[in-house]
């Protein structure tokens, strides 16, 4: 189902990548439980960070990785973004359908880049792998996108599904009809699979919120080694 590429493992030894993937699953509008377990969240968060300045949340581990890895991009990581209106603007988690709060949700917990997609639309298998920078992509603001050669992505046999920098594609998005899912998450150089996994399970927990039929086909970690 998924495939690593020799240059995904030659440009970034020590990376890692998670793949949850859970079938039977709903994506209502909004959700009693999970709506409760935002806001707890977002409480946890601003308690966490209280006193903290822009420059004590890009020093954290998780945000200092990614920025690391954005830097030669001149991109600033997005969920490090998303922290700062949480904690520092007092604003909500950002508002979505359940399944894909629930993964907003998680990436704010973990500070840990995530994308969802709809694993009906997908063609297997998927790959991991280097962008050459030829390659082209429409994201989910509907624009195309051309991803920056040396990025990390993942394909599927129609193509770009997304990248770190661009972020997931329109294609194989998750909608109100989405009932089997596959999140992954991008685990840059620093980024351990133990801290991957825990990752994975938070998102479990929160789509079983919504769905407590939902069954877990494979939760997994893929390293370089």
């Amino acid at each position: 189902m998924i495939r690593v590429s020799e240059a995904w493992k030659t440009a970034y030894p020590g990376a890692c990548v998670g793949i949850l993937l859970m079938r039977n699953v709903s994506n209502p509008a909004g959700h009693p439980a999970l709506s409760k377990r935002k806001d707890e969240l977002e409480m946890e968060l601003r308690n966490r960070f209280a006193g903290c300045r822009r420059d004590d949340l890009k020093a954290l581990e998780p945000i200092k990785v990614y920025n690391a890895y954005l830097k030669p991009y001149k991109k600033t990581y997005p969920v490090q973004l998303q922290l700062e209106s949480v904690v520092f603007k007092g604003q909500s988690i950002l508002n979505a359908a359940a399944l894909v709060e629930a993964m907003f949700m998680a990436e704010l917990k973990n500070l840990l880049l995530t994308a969802g997609h709809d694993l009906d639309i997908l063609k297997m298998p998927i790959t991991l792998d280097v962008a050459r920078g030829d390659e082209s992509y429409i994201r989910l603001n509907g624009n195309e996108q051309i991803p920056k050669a040396g990025d990390m992505i993942m394909t599927d046999t129609e193509g770009v599904i997304s990248s770190v920098v661009y972020g997931p594609d329109r294609r194989t998005r998750i909608t109100d009809t989405t009932r089997n899912v596959l999140f992954a998450v991008y685990g840059v150089p620093g980024i351990g699979e133990e801290t991957i996994r825990q990752h994975l399970h938070d998102m479990q927990m929160n789509v079983l919120l919504i769905a407590p039929q939902a069954d877990t086909e494979s939760l997994k970690v893929y390293g370089t080694d």
